[in-house]
């Protein structure tokens, strides 16, 4: 745990109990704060209280007394409209911050010049994340992952200079930082999402850009317009700026040139690392990724050598083109992270012929901007309440039925993939939708798709992961 002293002896409010909220909580009590908790769930104020958390309903306390507001950023802050305890706390101009508000000034306090690299995006940010941990881990390096992956970000040990905090940031969580300062920020893309709670994309893109601008170096992918917008205004202002593309060749900084990975320097190209051959970082989106990482970790002391091992060994990431198992010459692939169309394009693009299951909870757009990719589609398998729009969609671009579940597509699936005498066939899942008509999140679909797929006759596990 990091105790949050920052705020010893102050009056601080609490609103969120979820893991991450208690998590917040124990960390502002530890570190001597006297924090008052609710939540609009009565079981999570239920399981506070009995965890020995001070909890009072919100509405009924004397907000002049709070030198803080501590917000999960699962809570509207600005839109569809303000969430009613923020609404309270701008009324009593208290400051309304996050966990990683506290995660920054305690690093500020304790060791600022600890190393910390922080990563967002619209995609890719979980796998960075993981693949920058796991270098510095593989590289023997003292590697703590949290954020918007895996742990809250107050359960890490404490900032230390010998210490490298690897922490994924989202949109909401970057809302509610504004000192965030890490020694290399990362910001891998831009493509409308979370509009609902952002408004526009405007603002969606100004508060990525609160990343990288408060960053000692910006790391940024300049393969969309407003990346390449923030790289180059970030510049002018004098910001150190690396820039990378999976696409095309630049002048200055990393770029993916097939399988290689690049380096320019004033328009002096070298190789600095590769990916052939390393199945978790397979595809374009997953060059960026490694480019990202290989940047990341070169600022922050480690050698290429040490960063191409950890290339090689990384396993990838539960449910994102996670290699579950292979029967013959079919691999079954879990990527249910996959919840809009821009998030199931990568792996669309990595794979020539695909037994690809998709549906669910159907968001805006549905599939229509994934047609480039349906020559690649052997068979669809559609699955949940998006089963008509997406069948409509596909139309006569690619074979399909209409499954239901996800049970029946996958047995479907993996019975029509071993019948194809191509080289290597893809059962993929990579829904292109929300989980929450049939699951109550992406990870439980793919654990079920994991499942179902390991119970299969004759399958080999991946790295002997289950």
């Amino acid at each position: 745990m990091i105790p949050a002293t920052t705020l010893s002896g102050r009056k601080v409010a609490l609103f969120g109990l979820g893991g991450s909220g208690i998590a917040t909580a124990r960390a502002l009590a530890e570190g001597g704060a006297a924090v008052t908790a609710w939540d609009d769930n009565p079981e999570s104020v239920a399981r506070a209280e009995r965890e020995g958390i001070t909890v009072a309903n919100l509405r009924e306390v004397d907000w002049s007394e709070f030198a803080s507001f501590v917000l999960s950023p699962g809570v509207p802050l600005t839109h569809p409209k303000p969430h009613w305890t923020v609404e309270l706390a701008r009324g009593a101009s208290v400051e309304i911050i996050g966990d990683i508000e506290l995660f920054s000034r305690e690093r500020a306090a304790r060791c600022p010049d600890a190393p910390f690299i922080a990563v967002t995006g619209t995609n890719g940010k979980s796998t960075t994340t993981a693949l920058i941990a796991h270098i510095l881990a593989a590289a023997g390096r003292d590697a703590q992952m949290g954020g918007n992956i895996g742990r809250a970000v107050m359960t890490l040990d404490p900032p230390a200079r010998d210490r490298f905090h690897v922490v994924e940031c989202s949109s909401y969580q970057i809302e509610l930082a504004p000192s965030l300062n890490p020694s290399a920020g990362i910001l891998l893309n831009l493509t409308p999402d979370h509009l609902d709670r952002h408004g526009t994309m405007q603002r969606y893109a100004e508060i990525k850009e609160r990343l990288v601008a408060g960053s000692d170096t910006a790391i940024i992918g300049v393969d969309d317009s407003y990346c390449a917008q923030i790289a180059d205004r970030l510049e002018r202002v004098g910001k150190d700026v690396i820039r990378i593309s999976k696409r095309l060749p630049l002048t200055d900084g990393y770029f993916a040139d097939g399988t290689d990975l690049m380096e320019a320097v004033r328009g002096q190209y070298s190789r600095i690392g590769f990916l052939e051959g390393i199945g978790s970082l397979r595809g374009l989106h997953n060059a960026q990724n490694a480019l990202a990482a290989v940047a990341a970790c070169l600022k922050v002391g480690l050698d290429l050598g040490e960063i191409q091992s950890g290339l090689e060994s990384f396993p990838g990431l539960a449910h994102r083109m996670e290699q579950v198992g292979r029967r013959g010459r079919v691999i079954f692939v879990n990527d249910s992270k996959a919840t809009n169309a821009d998030a199931a394009a990568p792996a669309l693009s990595s794979f020539q012929r695909i037994y690809w299951i998709a549906g669910g909870l159907p968001k805006e757009g549905g599939i229509d901007s994934l047609r480039s990719f349906f020559p690649r589609v052997a068979k669809a398998y559609l699955i949940g309440e998006a089963a008509p729009q997406f069948s409509a969609t596909l139309g006569d671009a690619a074979p399909y039925e209409i499954s239901g579940t996800l049970d029946a597509a996958l047995q479907h699936a993996a019975e029509d993939a071993a019948r194809d005498e191509a080289a290597e066939a893809v059962v993929l899942l990579s829904p292109a939708c929300a989980s929450f008509d049939q699951y109550r999140n992406f990870e439980i679909r793919g654990d079920a798709f994991r499942e179902v797929v390991l119970a299969l006759d004759g399958i080999v596990p991946f790295g002997g992961k289950r």
